[in-house]
């Protein structure tokens, strides 16, 4: 059976390329990094001994997901499953920032996602207990003064994986959704975090592990789950004064 692994270049989606690889899983990652995807699939095949194809392809384009993921069929014969560990940001994202940039957050962090599920389920139900793995972002839990729009997509996103659940309430497909905090990436390295950064390696083996559950909805790290209670039980008019006194 295949995988199709969206944004498997680094980080977390990296590491779920080798975990599903050593379960003996068959491969199709997808990236703009056309070199460390080269070098991933050589390492995979070598170690493994299991079949890797690799894309290159910007998911915040329509464009080249339809000219470069979607243009052949075949690819996705007997496809189990399809995770989406991607994510795009800009640094100076807020309520400010340009069409264009909210455009390109968007369809990267949402529309891409629903846009990929709405052309490949179809190849999905033809297997029994296939999956779609989703990952948000507790920064998608309020709204916020910095990545305004990242937030947005994120929150989008997880209201989209909900009414995947109710659909697949009809058919054989599983689903999970991991809404993230900090992680042990590029992206938080030598921050100065007050909150525990969770392993990579440890939410791909938990993805795998959970693959056969119906619907699960996870904060990872499980501190976040605890942290978000807290907020969600908060008066947004209280949160924004703290905000005022607090900055």
């Amino acid at each position: 059976m295949n995988y199709l692994i969206i944004g498997a270049s680094s980080g977390l989606g990296r590491d779920l390329a080798y975990t599903f690889a050593k379960n003996k899983n068959n491969l199709i990652l997808v990236s703009r990094d056309k070199k460390d995807l080269t070098a991933i699939k050589s390492d995979i095949e070598l170690k493994y001994k299991v079949n890797v194809k690799i894309l290159i392809c910007d998911f915040s384009s329509i464009d080249d997901i339809n000219s470069k993921l979607l243009i052949d069929d075949k690819i996705f014969e007997n496809l189990k499953g399809i995770l989406f560990p991607i994510g795009n940001m800009f640094e100076n994202d807020n309520i400010e920032l340009n069409a264009q940039n909210v455009q390109s957050i968007i369809f990267a962090n949402y529309l891409s996602v629903t846009h990929v599920v709405s052309k490949l389920k179809k190849y999905l139900l033809l297997n029994d207990k296939s999956s779609i793995v989703g990952f948000g972002s507790v920064s998608g839990v309020l709204g916020r003064k910095f990545n305004s729009n990242y937030a947005a997509s994120k929150r989008a996103l997880e209201s989209y994986f909900e009414s995947l659940a109710f659909e697949s309430l009809d058919n054989m497909i599983n689903l999970q959704f991991y809404i993230l905090g900090y992680l042990n990436t590029n992206l938080s390295f030598g921050q100065n975090l007050k909150i525990p950064k969770g392993s990579t390696k440890k939410l791909s083996k938990m993805v795998y592990k959970n693959l056969n559950i119906k619907f699960k909805k996870i904060y990872y790290p499980f501190i976040w789950s605890i942290i978000i209670f807290v907020l969600k039980i908060v008066p947004f008019s209280i949160l924004l004064k703290l905000n005022r006194i607090f900055k």
